[in-house]
């Protein structure tokens, strides 16, 4: 009877563990629901309900944020899928591919030292760039960085600069990657060429591919 119930036990296992999602990012939203692409179908799901092991914590506009096994995601409308399992969750995959979103740009979700971001690719910023209140938020140490200025439109502002432990995309991870950290709030973090430059890049019109070099 014991090594019925042990088999039992060993089967439920295994039936939840097919039963977590492998990929998922964020088609859209509805007012308080967020289209998630789970698997590769769509599903509708509102704040706190659970499909796949995935659960919806909130949404907004173009952001939402997900949670599978205790563990928070941010997801952006547009972005690549975020690979849940497997050895590409270490961050093992080579290519980037991220869709236009309205008004032309590039955003991902992702995460900087492990903890999730939103960013938007610029080819014109020298660097990685974020504003303060979101590198106290992922805990950055910058301050202990190097202490500089940038020009902005306003003119000149001190900047921190400083090096991220890892940066990742999707299924892609990179390590050591200069960053600056600015004094004024900023909505996204900005892919630079500190990040840029590790990749290939190539755009087929709403569509940009960065492969790993």
């Amino acid at each position: 009877m014991r090594a019925v119930r042990l088999c039992v036990a060993a089967s439920a296992v295994l039936l939840c563990a097919a039963a977590q999602a492998q990929t998922v990012s964020l088609s859209g939203s509805m007012g308080n629901k967020a289209l998630l692409v789970i698997d590769g179908t769509p599903r509708t799901l509102a704040a706190g309900n659970v499909h796949s092991g995935v659960k919806l914590v909130s949404v907004n506009a173009n952001d939402a944020v997900v949670e599978i096994n205790g563990k928070r995601l941010a997801l952006t409308a547009g972005g690549t899928p975020v690979n849940l399992g497997g050895a590409a969750s270490e961050g093992s995959g080579s290519q980037i591919v991220l869709n236009a979103v309205s008004g032309g740009h590039f955003v991902s979700s992702g995460s900087i030292n492990g903890k999730a971001v939103r960013f938007m690719v610029d080819t014109g910023a020298t660097f990685i760039s974020m504003g303060q209140q979101e590198a106290d938020r992922i805990g950055l140490n910058y301050r202990s960085g190097t202490r500089g200025y940038s020009q902005t439109a306003n003119g000149p502002v001190q900047v921190y600069r400083t090096t991220l432990d890892s940066v990742r995309v999707g299924d892609v991870q990179v390590f050591n990657i200069e960053a600056v950290i600015m004094p004024m709030p900023m909505d996204v973090v900005l892919l630079g060429n500190s990040f840029l430059s590790r990749f290939q890049m190539r755009r087929d019109n709403d569509v940009m591919r960065l492969e790993k070099r």
